[in-house]
């Protein structure tokens, strides 16, 4: 099963305003997305760009969203800091902020993947984790996924 992942900020594959980049205000995007499979108890949202000079770049890691929830807000604030067991946790990005940091390409245009996956379980990652730490502990939970995708150019 697929997850549809929408944003009222940019259509797919069309280009992220300036108001969600580096060069704007740098705050996160409101996203939605329709119902998940049943059983499923969590989200988790990765957001990269596989253009990079230096490999792929992480924007925002998300985990622990709640299985009722069907969107994020637009500069969705920090959350999971006191490991909360409602909130949502956020990892670490590849500046080392915890948190969401807007496309801010060197250079041309790059694409910005916003991965939404449906699971089965929560994590038992504190806030803070990376990608790779959420990835490994993924394995064998998403019931679906979804991503959008959004260009930017300075």
């Amino acid at each position: 099963m697929s997850l549809e992942v929408t944003s009222d900020a940019f259509v797919n594959g069309q280009s992220i305003p300036t108001k969600y980049s580096c060069a704007g205000k740098n705050i996160s995007p409101a996203l939605a997305w329709n119902e998940p499979p049943a059983g499923t108890q969590s989200f988790a949202l990765i957001v990269d760009d596989p253009d990079a000079p230096m490999g792929t770049w992480v924007h925002w890691v998300l985990f622990n969203i709640p299985a009722n929830t069907r969107t994020v807000q637009e500069d969705l604030p920090i959350t999971g800091k006191n490991v909360d067991p409602n909130a949502i946790y956020v990892g670490n990005n590849s500046s080392g902020h915890t948190g969401y940091d807007g496309p801010c390409p060197p250079s041309g245009t790059h694409r910005y993947f916003f991965k939404l996956y449906a699971l089965d379980t929560t994590m038992s990652l504190l806030p803070g984790a990376t990608k790779d730490q959420l990835l490994k502990e993924l394995q064998g939970h998403i019931l679906a996924q979804g991503e959008l995708m959004g260009t930017f150019s300075k």
